[in-house]
């Protein structure tokens, strides 16, 4: 008898599994101009709401310090020539590989987090700082979530490293605009207001990121208090909030 409902359990399980990959197999691109889903994988399944939402969070404020590296590098060409690649492109993809595999940059001299961030700002730092200062910034949030890029049940957030993270960026950003080298030069051009029109593409990504935190941190700070509002709700939907029947029942 047991063996049989073990049989049974299993079954169904591989049977949700089947399932689950058959529809994210199935799931197509968003059309232009609807919110775009990513695609459903088994490793959901071990995943809470705020585990998903972290890891799509993580994913797209990576994204969007790639983005701000190509926007850098197009204002400052300059800076990815230092780095010996042949081509702005070539700079992107060797950056790229080293945020998703998490290298150390090498002319951050060995430093992470916040150390690697104060070099890449530094009026003094030489070297590629669109690379150094995208790979410390990716460091740093990664630093923030534990040192992880993806989450599941068996995980947890700091709610206090997210909000420090989100004021290390809105930080940063603050030295990017007001810092000056020797020369007396913005340590690198970004927003730009003038006479020939607003360029303030830098500001909103690096908002983005910001907001994405701030959401998170306060969801993170919610969630034990929530999983009790949670537990209570499913305890009154199933007793007292049930809707009763309304008409006679026939025998």
């Amino acid at each position: 008898m047991i063996a049989a409902r073990r049989h049974s359990t299993w079954w169904w399980v591989g049977l949700l599994l089947l399932l689950f990959v058959l529809v994210g197999c199935a799931a197509t691109p968003a059309p232009k101009g609807e919110v775009p889903a990513a695609p459903a994988t088994a490793a959901e399944l071990g995943q809470s709401d705020v585990n998903r939402m972290a890891t799509l969070g993580m994913r797209a404020n990576l994204d969007s310090l790639l983005s701000l590296a190509d926007k850098l590098y197009r204002r400052n060409p300059r800076e990815w020539r230092k780095g010996g690649a042949a081509s702005r492109e070539e700079a992107l993809e060797r950056l790229r590989v080293a945020v998703d595999q998490r290298q150390m940059w090498p002319t951050l001299q060995g430093r992470r987090d916040v150390a690697a961030l104060a070099l890449a700002l530094s009026p003094e730092f030489a070297a590629d700082r669109v690379a150094a200062f995208i790979a410390a910034m990716a460091d740093m949030l990664i630093v923030a979530h534990g040192g992880k890029t993806e989450f599941y049940l068996i995980d947890g957030l700091d709610a206090q490293s997210l909000h420090n993270a989100a004021r290390n960026v809105e930080i940063a950003v603050w030295m990017l605009a007001q810092r000056r080298d020797a020369g007396g030069q913005p340590l690198l051009l970004a927003d730009e207001i003038g006479a020939q029109g607003r360029n303030l593409s830098f500001e909103r990504e690096f908002g983005k990121v910001v907001a994405r935190l701030d959401l998170l941190a306060a969801v993170s700070a919610e969630k034990y208090r929530r999983a009790v509002v949670s537990y209570v709700q499913n305890l009154l939907g199933g007793t007292l909030l049930q809707f009763l029947p309304v008409r006679a029942v026939t025998q």
